[in-house]
């Protein structure tokens, strides 16, 4: 009896074993994902709205600043430049909320990353098969350090940079200290924090680069930003490997002002407001 029941426990080890052994790798299930992560790069072409090469106005100018944080709260994957915005493969669109009045952004429940960071993972299955030739992201939010001069010295500070159609800010940090608001702010707002304390604004420009403005216009007020990929990416839905995508954004000078004395530093305190906190254009890279 003693070697019966020794005979079946086993058989029942082995056949175990066995079973685990043939199991399907989750990522053979439907489980692969797109990746999306962000890139800053001061190098990449400075472009316009219109994603055209944008050189500096005169009297102005600008520098490519050290980003800290991003996010973004819509993307989109669109098969040709015919397709209206919304109308492509929409795979995220973050939580909004009209607690401030109009619509907007919640930024309370954003999610900021640092470069090279997951910003958003997506299930290949639940994505509509096909071939998109176009990546369309609205950005949401900046954070960023910049050089300034005041009292004769070169000094950085920190940038909060809003540049989404709308955000509801209850409280946010620039850097170490945070700020009760409890309202709507609308894009081009932001927030600069220094040793001598902090100071707010409103940006009159925002640029948004989008090469497709001829065949597919973005509302005006929002930041979505459009690029094309160096080939189609091409979805079947039975892929088995993560996609990574890099959406590496233009900084070339892409925090600009009145540089009033012409010496093409920013001085605030004398009298060199900023005119533009947008990014500078849009590539995507696909591993």
């Amino acid at each position: 009896m003693k070697k019966s029941i020794f005979l079946f426990i086993s058989l029942l080890a082995i056949w175990s074993c066995q079973k685990a052994d043939t199991e399907v790798n989750p990522s053979q299930e439907g489980t692969a994902k797109v990746i999306f992560k962000f890139k800053f790069d001061p190098q990449q072409e400075r472009l316009d709205g219109f994603g055209r090469p944008a050189p500096m106005p005169a009297g102005n100018a600008g520098q490519s600043p050290t980003f800290n944080l991003m996010s973004a709260h819509y993307y989109e994957l669109t098969p040709t430049a015919l397709t209206p915005l919304g109308k492509g493969a929409v795979l995220f669109q973050a939580t909004e909320v009209t607690t401030g009045g109009e619509n907007a952004i919640d930024f309370e429940k954003s999610k900021n990353v640092k470069e090279g960071e997951t910003i958003l993972e997506i299930p290949i299955k639940g994505i509509k098969s096909g071939s998109y030739e176009y990546l369309r992201v609205s950005l949401a939010y900046q954070n960023y350090t910049v050089k300034f001069r005041a009292l004769n010295m070169d000094l950085e500070g920190t940038v909060a940079s809003f540049i989404g159609f709308r955000t509801y800010l209850k409280t946010y940090k620039v850097k170490n200290t945070e700020l009760a608001i409890n309202r709507n702010k609308s894009q081009g707002y932001w927030a600069f924090e220094t040793s001598f304390g902090i100071t707010s604004g409103q940006a009159p420009r925002t640029t948004v680069p989008n090469p497709l403005f001829a065949t597919s216009p973005v509302p005006a007020g929002s930041c979505v930003v459009t690029a094309k990929f160096d080939s189609p990416l091409i979805i079947t839905g039975k892929e088995s490997k993560d996609i990574t995508i890099t959406i590496s954004l233009s900084t070339n000078n892409s925090f600009e002002w009145v540089d009033s004395n012409r010496n093409n530093r920013w001085e605030p305190a004398d009298n060199e407001p900023v005119v533009d906190m947008g990014v500078r254009g849009m590539k995507v890279i696909v591993n």
